[in-house]
């Protein structure tokens, strides 16, 4: 009789190979009656089944059929690395970007970055929020060479299409018709606030500040960089501009305690 180990590495093997009939097994009598493909269609549709509740509006938009059809290459050629199904899919979007002949739309690649992201949010270590009042007590001239933290549930997202709309309309209504997404570069910001995940798309400028707090850039250095990016017809100076970002980024819990000083 094999040892449990053996038995064990071949059974994992004949799942992951969709191998209904593994010789061990056989040659030991345990598939007599054969049966060994219930493990090999259950492990499938447990796996696609996560991948559906990890990307939900990216499987309304494609439908069940081309969805389970996208599932299947996919756990063909990359099967589950985790302990839990919950992470499964974590490398469908550069999956996606190898093959692209796999989607209908290349836009549909950006909603599975956006609904990746929004989980990522929820599952997101927790933190402390800043609030104005904790940097009402900071010198004003220990200003210029402080430097913010992010909250861990923060992404920014780069994407090249618009699909925004596309993923708040489905996400509201399963059955409603989209129109064709735009092209359009920009970057999405994705967060949590409580126990909500939010969601906005970004200008430019906000967009290069906000990485320029995540690299740990101090605030005199972040209102230089805003400098370089507006010009003189801008109805806000840029060390407006930069307070009032600030203030947006506060009440929407992006920033959490712990600024740090040069």
């Amino acid at each position: 009789m094999s040892s449990v180990a053996e038995l064990q590495a071949v059974f994992q093997h004949a799942v992951l190979a969709n191998d209904p009939t593994p010789g061990l097994f056989v040659r030991e009598g345990m598939l007599e009656n054969g049966g060994f493909d219930i493990y090999i269609n259950a492990y499938r549709a447990r796996l696609i089944a996560a991948l559906k509740d990890n990307y939900p509006v990216l499987f309304l938009a494609l439908g069940d059929e081309a969805f389970e059809e996208l599932g299947t290459v996919y756990l063909t050629r990359q099967p589950s690395r985790f302990r839990s199904i919950r992470w499964f899919g974590d490398g469908l979007r550069a999956f996606l970007d190898e093959h692209p002949d796999t989607l209908p739309h290349p836009a549909l690649a950006d909603l599975a970055s956006m609904d990746w992201a929004l989980r990522c949010a929820f599952d997101a270590g927790d933190a402390q929020v800043l609030h104005v009042a904790d940097l009402s007590a900071v010198a004003p001239e220990r200003w210029p060479n402080m430097s913010f933290r992010l909250h861990p549930s923060v992404t920014l997202l780069d994407l090249k299409w618009r699909i925004e709309p596309i993923w708040h309309t489905l996400s509201q209504d399963a059955e409603a018709q989209t129109d064709e997404p735009e092209a359009l570069a920009h970057t999405l910001l994705v967060w949590r606030q409580a126990l909500e995940c939010k969601w906005r798309m970004l200008q430019v400028v906000e967009a290069t500040t906000l990485r320029s707090v995540a690299c740990g850039e101090s605030f005199a250095e972040i209102c230089g960089k805003i400098v370089t990016q507006t010009d003189e017809k801008m109805a806000i100076e840029p060390s407006g501009l930069a307070v009032s970002l600030l203030n947006q980024w506060l009440v929407e819990g992006l920033l959490v305690k712990g600024a740090c000083f040069a």
